[in-house]
């Protein structure tokens, strides 16, 4: 790597603080307010045409996709739980299946997850080139 690809600081060392710490607590925040609001389709499913999307393989699979995402968000520590959790919107844009509005869910998690992957790829690469102050501290 040549010398112009870092800050003006140089390389630096490893930061003080694992910045992927803080992005585990962003991962297991939106695993939470993700399996929220799929425990919140079950309202919707209920009540549409009176229950006639009512079935045991419709809230089963709502119920377990939110329940899944839920305990996920208290594994994020984990190098797998990231994959997990990407396979997790997968299996919710198939909700399409069910009900338009859980696929709806699905895409709009799914740009948050595009957003959260975004900031993560960002903070490599600012760690890479030594651009971040915790690089330089001591």
């Amino acid at each position: 790597m040549s010398e112009d690809q870092y800050g003006p600081l140089g390389p630096g060392h490893a930061p003080t603080k694992d910045p992927m710490k803080s992005f585990n607590g962003v991962v297991a925040g939106t695993l939470i307010l993700e399996a929220i609001t799929i425990f919140l389709a079950l309202t919707v499913i209920l009540k549409i045409d009176n229950g006639a999307l009512w079935t045991t393989f419709n809230w089963v699979s709502i119920t377990a996709l939110g329940a899944a995402h839920f305990v996920l968000a208290f594994l994020t520590r984990f190098k797998w739980a990231l994959p997990v959790a990407i396979f997790l919107q997968v299996l919710l844009l198939a909700g399409f299946f069910i009900h338009w509005s859980v696929g709806a869910i699905g895409v709009m998690f799914g740009l948050v997850w595009w957003f959260v992957l975004h900031l993560r790829r960002n903070m490599i690469e600012r760690m890479r080139r030594g651009l971040l102050v915790t690089q330089h501290l001591g």
